[in-house]
C-alpha cells in the first residue's frame, strides 16, 4: 500500500515524511483492517514528525483523525461488518489494568498505545486498530467532518461535559482553536452563553460568528462572570495566570493529548 513514513524525526522543512509503498498490515485476533478515506491533520503529527514527542516507533506512519470502511476483520473481531464507516482516534489502546483503566479514565492509561506515534496511523491506503477503539461514524457527516471530531471535538466535547454546564449558563474559553471551535457550537445547540478569550483577531471573529456573545483579547474583562471556563490555550502561563480569576465556578484545561510537551489535559 501507499503511506506517507516517518523514519527519523526532523524539522518540517526538510520533508521527513516519505511517499512509498509498505507492506498491507493484516488484522489481529480482536482487531480490524480499514481502508483510509480520510485522515486529518493535527498539531501533534507535528511533534512526532519533529520529534518533539520522544519516538515510540521507528519508522512509524503517522495520522490519527482517520475515517474509513472496514475492508477486513481479524479473528473474533465482531463489532463491525466489513463495509462499515468507522473512524480511529489517537488512543489506540490501553492496558485495562491500571487503576485509570479500572474507573473508567482509559484516557489516562498508565500504559496506553497512541495512533500515528507508538502505532501506524492512518497516513495510508490502510490502517488496522483493536475493535474496541474503533467508532462508528454516522452518515450525516462527511469524511472531511468528521476527521477533526475524532481529535479536537473528542478533547473539547469532554471538557464540557465534566464542566457540567447547563442550559442558560454561561462559559468562558481560552484560546479559541480546533477543539474550541468545535466545542462552541455543542455549547450553542445546548443553549450555553459562550465568552471566548484570544489574541487572535480571526478567532475572535469566528467566535462572533459561531455565536458568542462576547469575544475579546486575552487579558480583556469579559463583560460577565462565567459559569466555568475552559483553558484552550496549554501551554502559556500568561493566559493560565489570566483564567484563574474569571469565572465563579471551576477550571477545565483541554487542548493537547497526554504525553505531548506542555500538556494540561
Amino acid at each position: 500500500m501507499k503511506a506517507c513514513l516517518l523514519d527519523l524525526p526532523a524539522p518540517i522543512e526538510t520533508n521527513p515524511l516519505k511517499y512509498m509503498e509498505v507492506q498491507r498490515p493484516d488484522p489481529a485476533a480482536g482487531h480490524v483492517l480499514i481502508r483510509v478515506s480520510y485522515c486529518g491533520v493535527c498539531r501533534t503529527d507535528l511533534h512526532v514528525v519533529e520529534g518533539e514527542l520522544t519516538p515510540r516507533k521507528s519508522p512509524v506512519i503517522p495520522g490519527h483523525q482517520v475515517v474509513g470502511v472496514v475492508e477486513k476483520a481479524g479473528e473474533s473481531a465482531r463489532r463491525f461488518r466489513v463495509g462499515a464507516r468507522v473512524g480511529v482516534a489517537w488512543l489506540h489502546h490501553v492496558d485495562g489494568t491500571c487503576p485509570y483503566c479500572r474507573r473508567g479514565e482509559e484516557n489516562l492509561c498508565d500504559n496506553p498505545g497512541f495512533t500515528g506515534y507508538s502505532e501506524d496511523g492512518g497516513y495510508a491506503e490502510y490502517v488496522v486498530a483493536p475493535e474496541g477503539f474503533v467508532y462508528s461514524i454516522p452518515e450525516v457527516f462527511p469524511d472531511e467532518q468528521a476527521a477533526p471530531l475524532l481529535c479536537a471535538g473528542i478533547i473539547g466535547f469532554r471538557s464540557l461535559r465534566l464542566s457540567g454546564i447547563k442550559s442558560g449558563e454561561r462559559i468562558g474559553f481560552y484560546g479559541f482553536g480546533a477543539a474550541a471551535h468545535l466545542a462552541m457550537q455543542v455549547a450553542r445547540h445546548w443553549k450555553v452563553e459562550v465568552y471566548a478569550s484570544t489574541r487572535d483577531a480571526r478567532h475572535q471573529r469566528l467566535a462572533l460568528d459561531l455565536g458568542a456573545a462576547w469575544a475579546g483579547e486575552t487579558f480583556t474583562e469579559p463583560p460577565e462572570k462565567t459559569r466555568c471556563r475552559h483553558h484552550f490555550c496549554a501551554g502559556r502561563r500568561d493566559c493560565s495566570r489570566r483564567v484563574e480569576g474569571a469565572s465563579e465556578g471551576r477550571n477545565f484545561g483541554s487542548g493537547r493529548h497526554p504525553h505531548e510537551p506542555d500538556s494540561v489535559s
